[in-house]
């Protein structure tokens, strides 16, 4: 549980008084390090002053990905010019079949604005470590009548990280691309300082 006033122990009576709260750590750390689907080792912090929207899927996923993959590309296009300051990443869960390749033709369907998403994938290692820090789950399960005979369940949040891969926000599926767009541009319109 988070560090809050509501949850510290209780302190004596007598004890001197805090001259300040210990900082609550963000819920995710952001970091990666991962290959991009044009081949490139990349990281969170390759992306310079932009904005990071991170999604992690499958690009066998029949029902999940491609929804939310097309509702976040809505909700950038919704932001006009704003868009060029956020980079829409999809990270990998299943990195055994989805190569630098099959993740650039996979991705280039959700082209809703300028470069569209970026995918992102590695070895089981890298895209594990990855998972971690942004607490994502992802599970095997054996499916039949599925490719190879297995689809992954995984987190659907999408993450909303300021330039650096600091952790803003987080967007649940539920959340309408209008919805989505208007508290990313929240975060877009604040002065860049802000995140330094």
């Amino acid at each position: 549980m988070p560090f809050t006033t509501a949850n510290a122990a209780p302190g004596c009576c007598c004890a001197a008084r805090a001259t300040h709260q210990p900082a609550i750590p963000p819920p995710v750390s952001g970091r990666f390090d991962l290959v991009d689907h044009f081949g490139r080792r990349v990281n969170e912090r390759s992306f310079g002053s932009k904005h990071l929207l991170v999604f992690f899927g499958f690009s066998h996923c029949a029902v999940v990905c491609p929804r939310e993959l097309s509702k976040l590309g809505e909700a950038l296009a919704m932001l006009g010019p704003l868009a060029d300051q956020v980079q829409a990443l999809y990270v990998s869960v299943d990195p055994i079949r989805d190569t630098p390749g099959v993740l650039r033709t996979y991705l280039a369907q959700y082209r809703r604005f300028g470069d569209g998403f970026l995918g992102l994938t590695g070895t089981q290692e890298q895209a594990q470590e990855a998972r971690k820090s942004f607490r994502v789950f992802a599970a095997r399960q054996d499916e039949p009548d599925a490719p190879d005979g297995y689809v992954l369940s995984h987190t659907a949040l999408c993450y909303f990280m300021a330039p650096g891969g600091t952790y803003q926000t987080h967007f649940a599926d539920s959340l309408d691309a209008a919805t989505v767009s208007t508290r990313m541009r929240r975060f877009l319109e604040r002065p860049f300082h802000d995140f330094a």
